[in-house]
Formats: structure tokens, C-alpha cells, sequence
């Protein structure tokens, strides 16, 4: 259904360094990439939500990484390609942007919605405010208020530091992703290493419009526990722990 290009009047600048300025012609191609693991009980509902975006042009494309269930079998009338490789989500991310036909990719995590026109937003931000990546505010979906505060203090901390994290939809041109070095293939804190690598180049579009996070692991292992954990893995990271170590603290705490 999708062939990656929406129609747009305006050229978009690419990465400033150390790619040579240019232009693209008058209509600009969006990419979404969702990496996935035994997804099968939410996966269509992330989908259906692209559909009125896909049909506007844009490309979704699906990577699975061994899913023991019917991730693929269920997704697959709703994608426009459907990839399976070694499991990782970095490097999944990475295998769907290397099959990718748009300028603009964007990441979205299988158990996210993203808000409505998220492809006119993304677009519309680039090209008015030059810029060349960025990602959305976030939503947790549920009701404890504590979600409240974690989302408020995820959207203050990434606009403060230009840091941006799976769930916020990171959004980049395909040059400066490139140029970047693409997501490192580390076990854990993908996102955070290439958002430092990308604000070298240039500060991110911070989108406002929130896109929507499941709960359910906070909902399993309770908010508070939860809010520890990941904020006790990232200060490890900072301080130069091993990704894979983390990792195994992370899926320990999967729901």
C-alpha cells in the first residue's frame, strides 16, 4: 500500500556535517521501522493505527527477531514488508532502515501509538525548523498518577539534554542516520548512544504531540520498582557499564 512518499512543497535540509548540503525534490519519503519479539497479542493494534498514515504513503516495515508466536502471520496484512533476522533490536532497526525506500526514518517501538498526523508533524517540524532528527513527547497508557510524573519528567530530561529514548518514536533523515553511524549494536541503551551521536550534528524536533507507551510493565512490576530500575540502569550506563550486564537486569524485569 505504501511507497514511501508524501507529497510535501518544501525542500528538507540533510545533516549539516560532514555531508554536503542538498536538497531533496518536492515531495519527501517517510519510513517506519518496528522491531519486534512476540508481539502477537498487541501487534495489530500498533499496526491498524498506521494505516491512515500508509495510505497517505508512508512505508511500514516490520522486523522480527524469532518470535516463537504468530507475530509475523498477524502483522503481515498490515505491513509493507515483513523481515526476519537475528534477534536484537538494534540491529533490527538497522536491517529495516538498510531496506528502507524513505528519507525519513522513523522508529517506533511494537507496543506504541503514535499520534494522529504523526507523519505531517514529523515533516512540517523538519523542514520549518532545519531540522534533521527528533522524537515525540511521550504518554504512558494507564491510570496510577505516579505515570503522570515519569512521563512529564521523560519529556523535561530529553528536552534538557537532547537525549531520546525508543518509546519517544526517534525520527531522523536517512543522511544524518548514516553519518551517525546507525544504531549500535550493543545490548541495551541503543537509543541513548545514537541520540548522542546525533545531537553532535544538531539539536532534536521535540514534538509536543505525545506519542502513546503501553504500561504493562510498569503495571507488572509496579510503578515505583519500575521508575529504580530504569533510572539505575541509565546511570550505570553513564558511568560506563558493561550494555550486556545491563541487559540482563533489564529482561529480568520484562512483563
Amino acid at each position: 500500500m505504501g511507497n514511501g512518499y508524501i507529497l510535501f512543497p518544501l525542500p528538507i535540509a540533510h545533516c549539516p556535517l560532514p555531508i554536503p548540503h542538498y536538497t531533496l525534490p518536492f515531495f519527501v519519503s517517510l519510513s517506519i521501522i518496528i522491531p519486534c519479539l512476540d508481539e502477537s497479542d498487541g501487534i495489530v493494534a500498533t499496526l491498524e493505527a498506521l494505516q491512515a498514515i500508509r495510505r497517505r504513503g508512508a512505508e511500514v516495515i516490520l522486523v522480527d527477531g524469532g518470535s516463537s508466536d504468530d507475530t509475523t502471520a498477524r502483522a503481515q496484512p498490515w505491513v509493507d514488508q515483513a523481515l526476519s533476522v537475528p534477534r536484537g533490536r538494534a540491529a533490527q532497526m538497522n536491517a529495516g532502515a538498510a531496506q528502507a525506500s524513505g528519507e525519513i526514518l522513523l522508529f517506533l517501538h511494537a507496543d506504541c501509538i503514535l499520534p494522529d498526523a504523526a507523519d505531517g508533524l514529523i515533516i512540517d517540524g523538519l523542514l520549518r525548523l532545519h531540522r534533521n532528527w527528533g522524537r515525540f513527547d511521550v504518554r504512558i497508557a494507564g491510570r496510577h498518577p505516579l505515570l503522570r510524573v515519569v512521563e512529564a519528567l521523560m519529556n523535561a530530561r530529553s528536552r534538557v539534554t537532547s537525549i531520546a529514548t525508543g518509546d519517544q518514536g526517534i525520527f531522523v533523515t536517512r543522511s544524518l542516520f548514516e553519518a551517525a553511524g546507525r544504531f549500535p549494536e550493543i545490548a541495551l541503551m541503543e537509543d541513548i548512544e545514537l541520540s548522542r551521536r546525533l545531537k553532535r550534528y544538531g539539536e532534536p524536533l521535540c514534538l509536543p504531540h505525545r506519542i502513546t507507551a503501553s504500561a504493562r510493565r510498569w503495571e507488572k512490576h509496579g510503578v515505583l520498582r519500575t521508575i529504580l530500575l530504569m533510572w539505575g540502569l541509565r546511570f550505570a550506563y553513564w558511568l560506563g557499564a558493561d550494555p550486556g550486564k545491563l541487559a540482563l537486569r533489564y529482561a529480568a524485569h520484562k512483563p
